[in-house]
């Protein structure tokens, strides 16, 4: 009975530290304005799937090419994608 009492509040104490941990899931959209509903206080990005960086709007790689997609910037970056500088207008 000890150690299941032990097992259990060490698995307890695990998801609690691990729960900071956790990115939030990444919500990808074929259109900006979908994106925009779906998180209206952050700004939208083009996320370059094969690339693993983003894209805002003022760069000229926005909203180009066919494997990426639109989504909120915070949650590319709580995936670890990271921002691009190139392209800058």
């Amino acid at each position: 009975m000890r150690y299941s009492s032990v097992l259990a509040i060490y698995l307890l104490t695990s998801l609690i530290v691990a729960g900071g941990a956790i990115a939030m899931p990444l919500s990808p959209y074929r259109y900006e304005a979908q994106a925009q509903r779906h998180c209206p206080s952050d700004t939208i990005v083009w996320l370059d799937f094969k690339k693993a960086i983003y894209y805002v709007k003022r760069q000229k790689r926005y909203a180009r090419g066919s494997n990426g997609s639109f989504v909120c910037q915070e949650e590319a970056r709580s995936n670890g994608y990271r921002r691009s500088f190139l392209g800058l207008r």
